[in-house]
């Protein structure tokens, strides 16, 4: 990814107009590509054909909610940053967003500087994931970085889009302890105090898919600090 945005390219999914046009213009003088379209429909479709680095959708759009437009991506297996921009703003629809599979979600009015702050965490993120070679192992688990998939001991692991992303953040940080915090920053980029415990929840997701049933457990809870990933003879 190259610095300042050049080369990046972004699909807006917005009907208001004139906040598009103000978006695209501010994007593009940061030299980030910009594709812009109004309705949810058009944004399933394009899609299909097209390949973006990170996606600002809109929740409320004249056809399809942005909700939906989020899960369709998620089950057609498209892993595209997506930042949620939307006027609607409690913490309710924040989850909403992100259980969806909305990587951030931000409320309008919003200041451009800090929109683009969130794009450019995202775009880190990526090249994090990137960073991880094409196939890479830890004790027995193996994740295939080209298809998007992990196993362990031979056997698949089937894992959500946001259980692959957390378990791709805990195998850079193995061996090391990572507190709720960097992991909910890290995997969810959240902006907010939600008071949930969603983190924890998301762990034991994993745990129970990549942890059960094996010789021996990867995930560790280290008391009053966090989480450590570490092949550990049990």
């Amino acid at each position: 990814m190259i610095e300042n945005g050049a080369m990046t390219k972004i699909l807006l999914i917005e009907d208001d107009n004139r906040l598009s046009a103000f978006i695209q213009k501010g994007l593009e003088e940061h030299l980030y590509s910009v594709t812009s379209i109004s309705t949810g429909y058009e944004a399933l479709a394009i899609t299909q054909d097209i390949s973006f680095d990170l996606i600002i959708l809109d929740i409320m759009l004249p056809d399809i909610s942005g909700f939906q437009i989020c899960l369709a991506l998620r089950e057609r297996k498209i892993t595209t940053s997506i930042i949620i921009l939307s006027a609607l703003d409690t913490t309710e629809e924040k989850i909403k967003g992100l259980q969806a599979g909305a990587d951030d979600y931000l409320g309008k009015p919003f200041h451009f500087e800090e929109l683009l702050a969130r794009i450019n965490a995202q775009i880190r993120r990526k090249s994090f994931e990137q960073g991880i070679t094409d196939s890479q192992k830890y004790a027995d688990l193996e994740i295939n970085m080209a298809e998007q998939s992990a196993s362990r001991a031979g056997k698949t692991l089937f894992l959500s889009p946001r259980e692959y992303k957390l378990l791709l953040f805990l195998l850079k940080n193995r061996e090391r302890v990572v507190t709720r915090t960097q992991i909910a920053e890290a995997v969810w980029d959240i902006h907010f105090n939600t008071h949930t415990n969603v983190v924890d929840v998301y762990i034991n997701y994993l745990r129970n898919k990549i942890d059960k049933g094996f010789q021996f457990s990867l995930i560790h809870t280290v008391k009053g600090r966090g989480y450590l990933f570490k092949h550990k003879e049990e």
